[in-house]
């Protein structure tokens, strides 16, 4: 057969342009056809009843956790014994770097820092090892305030919990683990934190895993509906993990080489090559 009849050079460039076309029909399918994603945020929130109960909720202290605690009176010697282990020059990383990358900033945060052991105890001057179990920073501080009371007349008790991280990973602008300096923090600002979801996150299925006592628990939270905000998960805890699931396009997307682009391009050159070469037996 000669290759060089123009009926052969013809039908060889029309098979080229073919593969051609259904592949670029392919690759625009993998955008085009994948269904739209919900991105309205508690879109019924005029018709949910909140549940303050919930929206009260606290973390619990657990092992681990680094506590800044100072004592205070009108006699300050009288509160120095409740005062030791402070040095003025320590520093506690209290928040996420700016880029999410989970290197944290230092912050200054001073005064005598304890860290709840494995037992939930901390030891605690002139008193001795205090239980922190089932006990969030508002009622711990209460408890520090009973017992100190029994030395110091009004005593003032300030209680700081300085290692309460979370972490926010998958579909979202800045992934990666974030200490809230106050220790209490919601859903929606550590999705905040993290830049918020991408277009690709889906909103009505994020997971939080959470470790309480060394017990796993999840929870698929769905946040274009404002019932969300009655959910124990509302607001978060120490060690929360977020993970915010892509949707199909996304999950498309991954799946198609990326040199998809160098492809089509080589083959858009080819393309026109074969039009020109097409052109001229024409002629």
């Amino acid at each position: 057969m000669n290759n060089n009849n123009p009926i052969f050079v013809k039908n060889l460039l029309k098979m080229i342009l073919k593969k051609y076309y259904i592949y670029v029909a392919l690759c625009l399918a993998v955008y085009s056809c994948a269904p739209r994603q919900e991105i309205n945020y508690m879109k019924d929130i005029e018709n949910i009843a909140l549940d303050n109960s919930v929206k009260n909720s606290r973390s619990t202290l657990q092992p681990g956790d680094q506590l800044i605690i100072t004592v205070s009176a009108k006699d300050l010697d009288v509160v120095k014994p409740f005062n030791q282990n402070y040095s003025s020059t320590s520093t506690v990383a209290q928040y996420s770097s700016p880029s999410g990358n989970s290197q944290f900033q230092p912050i200054p945060s001073t005064g005598p820092t304890y860290i709840v052991d494995t037992d939930s105890n901390i030891n605690f001057p002139q008193i001795g090892l205090v239980n922190t179990k089932n006990e969030n920073v508002e009622s711990f501080r209460g408890k520090l305030f009973e017992l100190v009371s029994n030395y110091v007349k009004n005593p003032i008790i300030d209680v700081k919990l300085v290692n309460f991280k979370v972490s926010v990973l998958g579909e979202v602008a800045k992934p990666g683990t974030y200490v809230i300096p106050d220790g209490n923090a919601t859903l929606l600002q550590a999705l905040g934190m993290a830049g918020d979801l991408t277009a690709f996150g889906l909103r009505n299925n994020i997971l939080i895993v959470r470790n309480v006592d060394g017990k796993f628990t999840q929870q698929r939270i769905d946040i274009t509906s404002a019932q969300f905000f009655n959910s124990p998960y509302y607001y978060l805890r120490q060690n929360d993990m977020i993970y915010v699931q892509p949707n199909t396009i996304r999950e498309k997307t991954s799946r198609i080489d990326p040199n998809t682009g160098l492809y089509i391009s080589v083959a858009s050159v080819v393309a026109s090559i074969a039009l020109g070469v097409l052109a001229l037996t024409r002629n």
